[in-house]
């Protein structure tokens, strides 16, 4: 019997005994080489067959067959899908979804953008969503709360969670992009600190995304965690640019209801 990863767990998240999720790292799948070793992005180059055995592990670990995992053809946009059955092939450009659905198992994938997981547990409903700087600052994370509500959800009662992604501490940018989310709003400053290079700052990627969610309403929260600094952990492709490597792995942040 092949083993079944352990992901990180969110205590904000575990309020039903119907609603099962995991922040996978790169830990206990079958990749070698820059994708050692649970890699589920179907878009890298890793063996595809190796891919298709990851997710299969993940998909198991909440005791449900690999067609169970629903993933996205991410594109850094505020595109939801409410879906009611699996994704059809190829799969859909969006960078979010949600379900009232028991036995669908919703997956954002990263490697530095940040996943969140979203729950309305008396209601049932639940929801992922791939938010990079671009799709965070777009909607993608309002656009989803919304998608619930619309399900049946009360905002009050919606939960949400980040996952691991860059912190600021290694998110280095240009002026370019501080003009981008100035010009949206001015005390969108606060989201950056002076780097080394004058003509460049960090953005706090973790506090954008939280303070975006709360601003909808809901408890929110984050796994504080850093793709880019443990790498023991978790693929990124900021480190991978930096060492001029030719591709990098995926993890995934999955939720579920129990049939």
């Amino acid at each position: 019997m092949t083993s079944i990863p352990d992901p990180i767990r969110s205590p904000l998240l575990e309020t039903n005994d119907h609603i099962a999720h995991g922040f996978f790292t790169r830990q206990g799948g079958v990749s070698s080489g820059l994708y050692n070793s649970l890699n589920v992005g179907i878009g890298s180059r890793d063996d595809a067959q190796s891919v298709t055995e990851n997710r299969r592990r993940v998909a198991a670990f909440f005791d449900l067959p690999p067609e169970s995992l629903q993933t996205l053809y991410q594109v850094h946009s505020p595109t939801v899908l409410t879906i009611t059955k699996p994704l059809p092939t190829p799969r859909p450009q969006a960078d979010a979804m949600v379900t009232n659905v028991p036995g669908l198992i919703l997956g954002a994938l990263s490697a530095d953008c940040g996943p969140v997981l979203f729950c309305e547990p008396e209601a049932g409903i639940i929801g992922s969503a791939h938010a990079g700087w671009r799709g965070a600052l777009a909607g993608v994370l309002e656009n989803t709360v919304q998608a619930i509500v619309d399900l049946g959800g009360e905002r009050s009662k919606i939960r949400a969670v980040l996952g691991p992604c860059i912190s600021q501490a290694n998110y280095e940018v240009g002026s370019d992009f501080v003009a981008e989310f100035t010009a949206r709003d001015q005390t969108y400053e606060q989201y950056f600190c002076p780097s080394a290079d004058p003509a460049r700052k960090m953005f706090d990627l973790w506090r954008f995304i939280v303070d975006r969610l709360s601003s909808c309403g809901i408890r929110a929260a984050s796994l504080d965690l850093c793709t880019y600094a443990d790498e023991a952990r978790f693929f990124s492709y900021r480190r991978a640019t930096h060492r001029k490597e030719p591709d990098y792995g995926r993890q995934i942040a999955a939720i579920a209801i129990r049939n």
